[in-house]
């Protein structure tokens, strides 16, 4: 009894990792809902707001409400470009392409991380890392190709914009994730957390309200958002950063490669989206460039 408890304490990771991937997972599945009816800007707008709302209040439980006051700034960028700027362009891409497809673009996010931090931080990758992003970024081009174009569909929206915006997103995650290491560490994650929800909220602020749709949303569509904001944010933030804490940034960050599969699998029961061989043939690649990138798996492993 005394070896198997330490051994199943030190696994206890595993439970909040699988459900922070299937967290993230559905956060596509209620964007695209939300985005439907309330266009892409005030759905962004809309789930920052809330996650703000419900977070303000447990930063001023434990305290923290002077930190945050005294780095705000910072805090504040940081939520433009690492929940603003990205849940906007992953609203306007979810309106002409799948759920899983974004799913399988945001998996690049450690990788543009990686050439981010090696361009400005200068932490140059070794061999097999270039190999990675050499790898991911191939991935990538197979993916985009397929939907390389740049026609409106019925949507309105060309799907090859769609794929870019999603790229730009990761780009814009990977350049937040740069600047919170080089200017906020060690700033408690709660009132990173917060704060960057404030400022993505008072960035889309005047946007979304000059985009907003003139025929009021619809509950479902607000109900959407409530989940996006208050689980697939608020909730999700704090479960990652308590990963963080039991299981290293390195196991943290792989729930990256897990969340394509549980978004695949919610739009194929919820919205019939069809799912073809190439887009598992690229997943695949971009997901093995991408762990390679990071330093998850090595060249002769």
């Amino acid at each position: 009894m005394s070896v198997a408890l330490p051994a199943l304490k030190s696994k206890a990771w595993l439970s909040d990792f699988v459900l922070l991937a299937a967290i993230w997972g559905s956060s596509f599945l209620f964007m695209r809902l939300g985005a439907v009816e309330f266009g892409a800007i005030p759905t962004a707008a809309v789930r920052v707001a809330i996650a703000a709302a419900f977070l303000l209040p447990l930063l001023l439980l434990r305290g923290l409400g002077p930190e945050l006051v005294k780095n705000w700034r910072r805090v504040f960028l940081v939520g433009l470009f690492n929940s603003g700027i990205p849940f906007a362009c992953f609203a306007f891409a979810l309106l002409s392409i799948t759920t899983g497809l974004s799913a399988i673009l945001n998996a690049t996010v450690p990788m543009f991380g990686a050439l981010v931090a090696w361009l400005w931080l200068k932490d140059k990758p070794n061999r097999s890392r270039l190999l990675g992003l050499l790898v991911g970024f191939a991935g990538v081009a197979m993916l985009a190709w397929d939907k390389a174009t740049f026609k409106p569909d019925a949507s309105g929206v060309a799907p090859g914009w769609a794929v870019l915006a999603c790229l730009l997103a990761c780009v814009c995650y990977a350049l937040s994730a740069s600047y919170t290491k080089r200017y906020l560490t060690g700033l408690p994650p709660l009132v990173t957390a917060t704060g960057s929800q404030i400022g993505a909220t008072l960035g889309l602020a005047l946007p979304a309200l000059w985009l907003w749709p003139a025929r009021m949303p619809g509950p479902s569509a607000w109900l959407a958002l409530l989940v996006v904001g208050v689980l697939c944010t608020a909730i999700a933030y704090i479960l990652y950063f308590r990963l963080i804490e039991t299981a290293g940034p390195a196991r943290a960050l792989a729930v990256t490669f897990v969340v394509p599969v549980f978004a695949v699998f919610y739009g194929v029961v919820f919205l019939a989206e069809a799912v073809t061989l190439w887009m598992l043939v690229c997943a695949a690649v971009i997901v093995c460039g991408t762990a390679l990138s990071i330093g998850l798996l090595k060249v002769g492993r």
